[in-house]
This record gives structure tokens, C-alpha cells and sequence, in this order.
């Protein structure tokens, strides 16, 4: 008896822990249907409104990690469709592999060490891309990744606000990978299907809390606040309590809906100035090579078919412009347009 009041204790602590902090409340969530169809849903929630582009680049263009010295350099193996930040600095996207990346902020990370100092310089703007560009499988990320030979940092933004995150990753197969910096240390958790991925905590106490929910069932108690372990316990019960389909059409519905689920309502606010309202939310649908992207205050869902795009080497770069997306609906490839490549904030 004395250890179960101890481990219930504990398990209270930690709910305290993460229910009190700040949450950044961005969400991955994982649909998988039927016929190979999986599609990546994610929110993006901020406090204040972050302007998002999306820009797709061609293979065979030489890029840089950062602009300092002696930076991180490759020549793009593979096109991509990227969301792009203030223009300045990639959030996602998905490769013309189906591969796909997501950027999620995750309080306790720290990038470096004594020992990552010196390496060649990263930026968190570039960093996604990075992946995108040069690896076609979750394995071929992880690869990459455990190499370790970058020092990554990045500029802070929103009046000071530093960008810790953590990242996600999935392919066609349905491998996946959570990806996490601890005090300078890559942690990488690897598995197929990894259904649900929200802020803090770390990725295994997250699967604590979640295990302690699956327990209690899920059909009548599920948690209800905006919380990062909240949504994430949401996020998981509903994606393996829904009808699978191999329709791309009803996929993207069912995940849609499961993301506005486990959401931030549009300006709802809760006397915390981190807990913020979702601004928009993306579906990768992996299988089909579709981006769909769906801002809050748009009335209709629209898509970049990444299979029509020119993505050979010496093809022009193309933009969507969000701003003016307000009657897009549908496929909305005759919306891009030649464009520069956005300039990283460094």
C-alpha cells in the first residue's frame, strides 16, 4: 500500500509539473488508414501571430546551415514543400520521398554542450530543411542525425522568445522517430507508427502519463484541458479509435477533426501567456504526396500536390502566399509562384 501512495504521489507531482509550466500547445498527431494511407496532422499554436509561407524548393541547390564560419553546407538531394516562419526559418515539410519533419516546441531542451561548442554551426532554421533535403527514410534521419557533427542554435523571435524544440519524424513505412536535445545530447526515440507528440515533458515521461490514461480506459475519462499531456493523451485515443480508410479525402477529415480536437480554440485564453490558440494546422498525407494546410481563420482547406511540382535540379523556386489564401479551397498548386529563396534567420 505504502508504494502505490508513493508511485500515485509521484505520478501527481509530475501531472502538477507539467499542467503549471508554460505549454506552447503544438500537436502531432499520426493518422494511419487503410492501403498505406498515413497522414501527419499538426497545430501550430503561438500567442501572437506567426506569419507562415509555404515555399517549395527544387533538388540540386546548394545550401547553408548558417552564415557563420565554417557552417554546415549540402546540396539538396531531394525537392520539398517547407512552411516557412516570418519568411524566415522552416517549421516543416515534407520531401518528395514522403518524408516528413515537424518542428514542436518542448521547454527543457538545451542544444549544447562543451563538447558540440566547435562543431560546424546549424541553425534551427535550417535545420528541418537539412533532414528534408538529404534523407529520404526515418532511418536515413536518424543516421544523419547520430553523427552528431553540428552545433545547433538559433535566433530568438516574438521579443525574445528562444525556440527549444523537439521534432518528429515519419516516412511512407510508417517509421518513426521523436527527436530531443538534452543539455547538448541527442536523444532519438524510435518505433513504427508514433501516433502522438505534443510539448513537454520529454517524450518518455510523456508515454507515462499517456499509459496511466490508457489504463483508465478512454471511452468514458479522458483528461479535457489544453495541456501538453492532455493533448496528447486525446491525440492518441482518438487516432486508435477511428475508422481506417485507404479514401486520401476521408483520412485527411478524420485527422482534421482529431487535430481540432485536441487544438487550442481560436482565442481562448486562460491567464497564462504561453497557453495560446492554435493559428493553423497542416496534413501531410505521405502516401499521396499531398501538403494541405488550414489556417483558423480561413474558411476552406487547400493542398500543394507535391507529384505535379517541377522538383529537378535547375527548376525555379515557387511560394504560396498565405496572406492571400483566404478562398483557397482544394488543390491549390496555380497558386505558387516563382519566387527568391526565403532568407533564414540565422
Amino acid at each position: 500500500m505504502k508504494k502505490f501512495v508513493s508511485r500515485l504521489l509521484a505520478l501527481a507531482a509530475l501531472f502538477a509539473a507539467t499542467t503549471s509550466q508554460y505549454a506552447d500547445a503544438c500537436s502531432r498527431i499520426l493518422y494511419v488508414g487503410n492501403d498505406s494511407l498515413r497522414i501527419v496532422g499538426r497545430s501550430l499554436d503561438w500567442k501572437t501571430p506567426i506569419p507562415t509561407n509555404l515555399y517549395v524548393y527544387p533538388a540540386g541547390m546548394a545550401k547553408s546551415g548558417h552564415s557563420l564560419p565554417g557552417a554546415v553546407k549540402w546540396i539538396s538531394k531531394y525537392g520539398a514543400v517547407y512552411a516557412v516562419g516570418y519568411d524566415g526559418g522552416v517549421t516543416e515539410g515534407m520531401n518528395e520521398k514522403g518524408l516528413v519533419v515537424n518542428g514542436l516546441f518542448c521547454k527543457g531542451t538545451v542544444y549544447e554542450n562543451d563538447s558540440t561548442k566547435n562543431l560546424p554551426p546549424m541553425s534551427l532554421a535550417m535545420f528541418p530543411a537539412w533532414l528534408l533535403d538529404n534523407c529520404a527514410t526515418t532511418a536515413e534521419a536518424i543516421a544523419l542525425l547520430e553523427k552528431h557533427d553540428f552545433n545547433i542554435s538559433g535566433a530568438s523571435f516574438d521579443n525574445g522568445t528562444t525556440s527549444t524544440l523537439h521534432w518528429g519524424i515519419t516516412d511512407p513505412t510508417g517509421a518513426s522517430a521523436v527527436v530531443e536535445f538534452d543539455h547538448g545530447s541527442i536523444r532519438i526515440y524510435a518505433g513504427n507508427d508514433i501516433t502522438a507528440m505534443t510539448n513537454d515533458p520529454t517524450f518518455p515521461s510523456m508515454n507515462a502519463i499517456n499509459d496511466y490514461w490508457q489504463a483508465k480506459g478512454g471511452t468514458h475519462t479522458l483528461p479535457g484541458t489544453v495541456s501538453s499531456p492532455d493533448r496528447f493523451v486525446r491525440g492518441y485515443f482518438f487516432a486508435h479509435h477511428v475508422d481506417k480508410t485507404a479514401d486520401p479525402d476521408l483520412g485527411v477529415s478524420i485527422i482534421r477533426s482529431i487535430l481540432a480536437n485536441v487544438s487550442v480554440p481560436y482565442t481562448y485564453t486562460v491567464g497564462e501567456a504561453n497557453v495560446s490558440s492554435t493559428q493553423w494546422r497542416s496534413f501531410s498525407n505521405i502516401r499521396d504526396l499531398r501538403y494541405y494546410f488550414d489556417i483558423v481563420t480561413n474558411p476552406g482547406l487547400f493542398y500543394i500536390d507535391l507529384s505535379k511540382c517541377d522538383l529537378r535540379p535547375g527548376a525555379p523556386v515557387m511560394k504560396l502566399d498565405t496572406s492571400k489564401s483566404g478562398t483557397y479551397v482544394g488543390e491549390a498548386n496555380r497558386h505558387l509562384f516563382r519566387s527568391k529563396p526565403f532568407t533564414p534567420m540565422y
